[in-house]
């Protein structure tokens, strides 16, 4: 054994206990009772106000990483995760440039990663009209999954497809067993909404209305039960669609879903107007909605949480004039989603198991990131060290992401991050990168 951690209260797959968990090099080697005599001299012992999580998993996050270094990058983006007790992300094919469409894209994306992360790094790859032919090559170098959108992306470069080209796509997907994973706002639905620029945010709201989602989540799983593909809904706004994916789920479908940490903290009625920092497609709804969505969790509806951390510059959020109709759409909260989404899940009667299955074991699984999410024996040695009685007020300032804008800033949250540790090591934020590629079906590429 090179280390022990005792902890008084660590997350197991079967619930909190008292532990003491054996590392060997980078991986749990045993867990025991808290008081275990192991043969090692390197014992890190919790505080009593301390429980143990598994690192966590954050599937959906735009690097923006090369192309659009001035909103994200992966030396920034990584560091804010680790802050925030994750310790493996999955980047998104876009709002990077060239975005990850091709292998020739990835290779490119991989070189510019290398040497920048703090913590592990996994690959989506994309869908758009006209690379049905690119897919399985991206499969086979390692990506997850390839994100589509079912209306405008918001970039020329990433076009979204039609019902045609989306049928075409999963059909090529279900032939070598990959995941789709898509965007749904319907574009017909979102053509005929109300378009109107300025400071109010019902307005914009009005703009996405829940029906897009709920159209698009249709054209989905109709699509799933056409083709057979497995398919995953992103960032998951409307409550009314939990229906239809509730029966889809009772039908057999393989069909996943996932929520955001915004959607499940703010209510649309707390929005100020000209508050473009809330911004986000799909956007925020009433707060009937966001209680809506933590029973969807609840119940295992809805799979999991990702942050889509989605930053931009701040010139781009259009916070000088408060204009939601051409700020851009995106939240940043890496660093946050624990915080956030324990602060409202203890408030509503959720256990801190919960949360990891949320945000660990149920992401592992879904996007298939083995001897990840769960502490366990054979998994990686990936940690969170978390104080969840603590409060602490948001500090934009204090946020490791390139562009200091957040929603949550001045907003008290529960749960302080005390230590990430990755690998069997603690992460020193700033220290040495030991941060690894991911690759689907491969181990850990060496760094």
């Amino acid at each position: 054994m090179t280390k022990v951690v005792r902890a008084r209260r660590a997350v197991l797959p079967e619930g909190e206990a008292a532990v003491s968990i054996a590392i060997a090099g980078e991986t749990i080697a045993a867990i025991g009772a808290y008081d275990e005599p192991y043969d090692c001299t390197d014992v890190t012992v919790l505080a009593d106000d301390e429980v143990l999580l598994p690192g966590l998993i954050d599937a959906h996050v735009h690097v923006n990483e090369p192309g659009r270094t001035e909103w994200e990058g992966f030396a920034s983006v990584t560091k804010a995760a680790a802050a925030g007790g994750i310790t493996t992300l999955v980047d998104m094919p876009l709002n990077s440039k060239p975005a990850t469409t091709s292998v020739a894209n990835l290779e490119l994306k991989r070189e510019v990663a290398k040497d920048q992360l703090m913590m592990d790094v996994g690959f989506w790859g994309g869908a758009i009209p006209g690379n049905v032919d690119d897919l399985e090559p991206l499969w086979n170098e390692g990506v997850f999954g390839f994100k589509c959108f079912l209306g405008d992306s918001g970039l020329e470069e990433y076009p979204y497809l039609n019902q045609e080209e989306l049928r075409a796509a999963m059909v090529e997907i279900a032939t070598f067993g990959g995941l789709l994973i898509a965007h749904a706002e319907d574009a017909g639905t979102l053509d005929q909404a109300p378009h109107t620029n300025g400071r109010d945010f019902m307005a914009f709201m009005r703009s996405h209305p829940a029906s897009a989602e709920d159209a698009a989540i249709a054209t989905v799983i109709e699509a799933v039960r056409e083709t057979g593909c497995r398919t995953h809904i992103l960032h998951l706004a409307s409550a009314s669609a939990l229906p239809l994916i509730k029966a889809a789920k009772a039908e057999g479908l393989p069909i996943t879903v996932e929520t955001c940490p915004h959607y499940l903290t703010f209510d649309a009625e707390e929005v100020p107007d000209g508050a473009t920092q809330f911004k986000c497609c799909p956007p925020l709804r009433d707060h009937a909605n966001r209680m809506e969505l933590w029973r969807g969790l609840a119940d295992g509806t809805i799979d999991f949480i990702a942050s889509d951390h989605s930053p931009s510059t701040a010139d781009l959020k259009s916070l000088d004039t408060g204009d939601f109709g051409t700020a851009w759409g995106g939240i940043s909260s890496v660093q946050l989603g624990l915080p956030a989404v324990w602060t409202q899940a203890r408030q509503l009667g959720h256990s801190l198991s919960d949360v990891v299955r949320w945000m660990g074991s149920n992401p592992a699984d879904v996007v298939g990131i083995a001897g990840k999410g769960r502490l366990a024996i054979g998994a990686r040695a990936d940690l969170a060290i978390v104080a969840p009685d603590d409060e602490f007020i948001v500090d934009k300032e204090a946020l490791f992401h390139k562009n200091k804008v957040s929603p949550y800033d001045g907003r008290t949250l529960t749960g302080v991050v005390r230590a990430t540790w990755l690998a069997g090591e603690p992460i020193d934020l700033e220290g040495r990168r030991r941060g690894r590629e991911l690759v689907r079906g491969r181990d850990l590429v060496q760094a």
